[in-house]
C-alpha cells in the first residue's frame, strides 16, 4: 500500500484527522483505490477549523455496493469529526460526466490536491459548451427557485435574508464558470470573484459584494428592507441569467 503524500500542505488540524481517516480506508479497500484527493476550503487555504467541512473524493477501480457497506462506520466518525461523507467515483464515471457536471468537475480540478495514488485529474478535459449551458441552466434554476420561495414566505418576510445568502453562496461555482467563458482565471476569493464578474459583464457587482458583507440578521442588506433589496438581487441574477445564453 502506497503512502499519503502532500497531508503537510494542508492545516495541521486537518492533516491530523485525514491521516487516521485516510488510512483506516486504505485498510478495508486495500488496492481498489485509485487515487484520493481533498477540495474545497481546505485544499484553498480557506479552510477555519471547527467550522469549515473537509470534503474529499475517492476514486476506486471498481465501485460496488460492498464498497459503501464496509465504509460506513469509518465514514460515520469522520463526519463526527468534520470530515464530509467523500464522494465516491471510479475513473470511468467521471470521464464521462464531465458533460453533465462539467463546473463542479473543473472546480475540483483546479483546488484539489492529491492526497494518494494518481492524479486522474490534472488531465481532465472539459468543454466549455457544456460550462456554458450549465452556467445558464444554474442562473435560471436559480431564478425560478427564488420567486417560488418569495411566494411562500414573502408575507412574513422571515427568512428572505437568509434565502438571498444561500442562494448567493451557491452561485460561485457559476460566476467562476462564467469568468472561464471569457478566459478570465477566476479566483479563490468570492469579493475578487465578484469584481471580475462585474468587470467581464457590465452588472452590478456591488449588489452581490452587499450580500457578501452583511453579517446582520436583520432581513435588511445594504441598508434597505429585505423585499426592496430583492428586486436589486434577481435583476442582476437575470441579467447574468440573459448573458450566459448568449455566449
Amino acid at each position: 500500500m502506497s503512502e499519503l503524500q502532500n497531508l503537510e500542505k494542508l492545516p495541521h488540524k486537518a492533516a491530523e484527522k485525514l491521516r487516521v481517516y485516510l488510512e483506516d480506508l486504505l485498510k478495508v479497500h486495500k488496492d481498489n483505490i485509485v487515487s484520493i484527493f481533498v477540495y474545497g476550503s481546505t485544499a484553498s487555504g480557506d479552510h477555519i477549523p471547527g467550522i469549515s467541512v473537509i470534503n474529499s473524493v475517492i476514486v476506486f477501480k471498481q465501485l460496488e455496493v460492498a464498497s459503501f457497506k464496509n465504509s460506513l462506520r469509518i465514514v460515520n466518525r469522520g463526519i463526527r469529526n468534520g470530515i464530509a461523507a467523500p464522494l465516491f467515483f471510479t475513473p470511468e464515471h467521471i470521464r464521462t460526466s464531465t458533460d453533465t457536471f462539467p463546473i463542479e468537475f473543473l472546480e475540483m480540478k483546479e483546488n484539489h490536491l492529491l492526497v494518494y495514488g494518481e492524479d486522474i485529474l490534472k488531465d481532465l478535459q472539459i468543454d466549455p459548451s457544456h460550462i456554458r449551458f450549465i452556467c445558464e441552466e444554474q442562473l435560471k434554476g436559480k431564478l425560478i427557485r427564488i420567486r417560488q420561495a418569495y411566494l411562500e414566505i414573502g408575507l412574513r418576510k422571515k427568512g428572505m435574508e437568509a434565502l438571498v445568502k444561500e442562494s448567493l453562496d451557491s452561485l460561485f461555482p457559476v460566476f467562476r464558470g462564467l469568468l472561464r467563458l471569457k478566459d478570465i482565471a477566476p479566483p479563490i476569493e468570492k469579493e475578487k470573484t465578484v469584481e471580475l464578474l462585474s468587470e467581464a459583464f457590465g452588472i452590478d457587482g456591488a449588489v452581490f459584494s452587499a450580500v457578501l458583507k452583511d453579517t446582520k440578521n436583520d432581513e435588511k442588506v445594504d441598508g434597505q428592507d429585505i423585499e426592496v433589496f430583492l428586486e436589486r438581487y434577481v435583476n442582476q441574477i437575470q441579467k447574468l441569467a440573459d448573458i450566459s445564453d448568449k455566449l
